[in-house]
């Protein structure tokens, strides 16, 4: 009896392989402000929108998320927070393995130098409070690749 395997190429055997696999997880957004109020409404706005969260309201426990879990694929950050604030986080971020992470800050409480630095730090965007929804769903879309 023939040996199947024999049949097909390295190259096609790869690409059954891919047609064949599972779709990847989608990608999830990250969101870290030290009101606790503000960072739940705005994960649950994504999440009824079908993009999964994760709140959290410190920037320490932020980082070691964004460098333990691959699936975050979006951070969204408050600029005024313990223990360090938000400008830190993304100096942190863009210093480690996860450089590339596309990341968005909302701030009630930004001055021109903090968004001049911001942009420096390769940011998608900077969005005042109070947040403009729409264009908060239209970056995060962009973003994750979700059409």
């Amino acid at each position: 009896m023939p040996d199947h395997d024999d049949l097909l190429s390295d190259a096609e055997r790869e690409a059954l392989a891919e047609l064949t696999a599972p779709p990847p997880r989608p990608l999830k957004v990250l969101i870290v402000d030290d009101d606790e109020d503000a960072s739940e409404l705005l994960a649950q706005y994504l999440d009824a929108e079908g993009i999964e969260c994760v709140a959290l309201t410190n920037a320490r426990e932020a980082l070691q998320t964004i460098l333990q879990d691959r699936r975050i694929g979006l951070l969204i950050t408050d600029l005024r927070m313990g223990p360090f604030d938000g400008l830190e986080l993304i100096g942190k971020v863009r210093g480690s393995e996860r450089a590339e992470l596309p990341i968005i800050i909302i701030s009630g409480d930004a001055e021109v130098q903090d968004a001049i630095t911001a942009m420096h730090l390769s940011v998608v965007d900077f969005l005042l409070k109070p947040i403009d929804v729409g264009k908060l769903m239209e970056l995060v879309r962009r973003e994750l690749g979700i059409s």
